[in-house]
Order: structure tokens, then sequence, then C-alpha cells
């Protein structure tokens, strides 16, 4: 094993390493032995699947690309292609469960009908929920603009103030927002579109994805930022310590709150039935 780290991926010793490591090694296990165990009995995994993808998605893709191009890649290694087969098996795996079949709700066409037509203002939770991926989506963007060396003085003043960790020459910190940035902020824009408008099945299989893809991003970014094998220079000052562990906390819970929106009240995002078939229906 320490032959490994040392000679094959020695990446895994930097601070976002090691925190993917922990990650792997508690929920990506939990998650595994969690799904052994329903399709064991029989059960539908498929909302724990797709959690485990999106995560394991997350973190394959920031830890390769972060390999590429931060200040360790001279150091790599042939067995580097190794993971090339591991990303396949991911891509295989996702097809897999997007595939199986969701779990109905136990609903009523009529209860369907009900949810799916109260107005915004008469769903205050998804008035909140909405306000919430506002303010997410407009933290991703400020903080993708921040690794793009926005010249504005707020920004400056962010990466050298408040999480210098984004100018950690490792790129891990950089790739991470740029994914943000090209990826979760589309998903942010039509999440908010989602919970405004009735009929979107797509959204709660994707929350799920996106769910568990911030939740291993914001463990590793968090964990790597206070990390002691993060150079001092970039490590959180103290001064900034509680204001950036609750930014981070918050802006990890607003997927996990969405999601969790979905698995609940999931009334409001059923396709609406065609008239032949709401027709029929009504003739049994």
């Amino acid at each position: 094993m320490e032959l490994y780290v040392r000679e094959g991926d020695p990446h895994l010793r930097t601070a976002h390493g090691l925190l993917t490591c922990y990650w792997d090694g508690t929920v990506h296990y939990g998650l595994c032995l969690a799904m052994a165990a329903a399709a064991g009995r029989r059960k539908n995994y498929r909302g724990l699947g797709l959690f485990w993808l999106g995560s394991l998605l997350m973190s394959a893709v920031v830890f390769l690309l972060g390999n590429l191009i931060g200040k360790y890649s001279p150091e790599l290694s042939p067995s580097f292609l190794l993971n090339l087969p591991y990303l396949l098996l991911l891509t295989w795996a996702g097809l897999r469960l997007f595939r199986q079949p969701r779990a109905r709700p136990s609903l009523s066409p009529e209860q369907i009908a009900e949810e799916q037509r109260k107005r915004l203002y008469q769903r205050p939770q998804d008035l909140l929920l909405i306000l919430i991926l506002i303010l997410t989506a407009a933290f991703t963007f400020f903080r993708g603009m921040v690794v793009l060396d926005c010249p504005a003085d707020s920004c400056f003043d962010y990466t050298y103030l408040h999480e210098p960790y984004l100018r950690d020459p490792v790129g891990y910190p950089k790739v991470q927002m740029l994914i943000y940035l090209f990826y979760l902020l589309p998903f942010l824009i039509l999440a908010i579109y989602g919970l405004a408008v009735p009929g979107c099945s797509w959204l709660p299989d994707w929350s799920l994805v996106f769910a568990g893809a911030v939740a291993q991003a914001q463990f590793a970014h968090l964990g790597s930022s206070l990390h002691s094998r993060t150079p001092f220079p970039y490590q959180t000052p103290e001064e900034v310590l509680w204001s950036f562990l609750l930014s981070n906390v918050l802006y990890a819970l607003g997927p996990q709150l969405l999601a969790l929106r979905c698995l609940r009240a999931p009334a409001f995002f059923v396709p609406p039935a065609g008239p032949g078939l709401a027709r029929a229906k009504k003739c049994q």
C-alpha cells in the first residue's frame, strides 16, 4: 500500500486526496452496503444509487482533472491510466440506475392534480427553497469568477482573505469551482424552474445525483481548506473560520433540501396524464 501511494498515485498524499479517501471509506462504502442489502431483499435502491453515482462522479472527475492540471502533474505515472476503466464502470452503473423503474408514489390522479394546481405563493416551503437555490446559484457564480481571476476587488479580497485555498496550485479547488460553475449552476436554474412549474419528472432523479455530488465535493473542499497537509498560506485564516464554515455548510445544504423535497412530496413532479388517459380513468 505504501509503495502504491509513493510510486503509483502520490496525489493521495495531498489533503484533497486524503479527504477523498475518507469519504470513499465511509460514505461510499456505507452506500454500497445499503444498496447490496436492498438488492438482497429485492427492494428498490434507485435513490441510494443515484446519490452514490453523483458522489462518485464528482470525486473521480475532480481528482483526475486536478491531477492532470495541478502542480503534481509531472509526477503522473502509467498507473494513472487505471482510472479509465473506473470511469467506464461508473458510466455503465449510471446507465443501469437510470433504466431501473422508479418507485411510483401511491397517489390518486385527484391528489396529483390538486397539488399541481397550487400556485407558488400557496407553497411557502417551495418558495423558501427557491430563495435558497438562488443564493446558492449566486455564490456558485461568484466563486467561479474568483477562480477565473476576475479583476473585481471583491474577488481579489475573497480569494486572499476568506478562501485562500482557491489559489492552491494543486488544482483541485479550481477544478471544483469550475465544475460548479458550468454544471451545478445550470442545474440550479433548471431546479428553480422545476419547483415553479408542475410536471418536471426529471427533477427528483437529478436532484439526488447533484445532492451526492455536492455533499462529496463540499466535504473534500472544507476538509482540504483546514487540513495541515495544505500549505499554510492556502489554509483558511482563523479570523474568518466560522463565516467560512457557515457559508460552505449552507452551500452544501441547498441541494440536500431539494432532494429531500422531491422525495417527501413527489406529487408536484408527476407528469400530467394525457387527455386520452384521463378520460379512460374516468370511465373506469
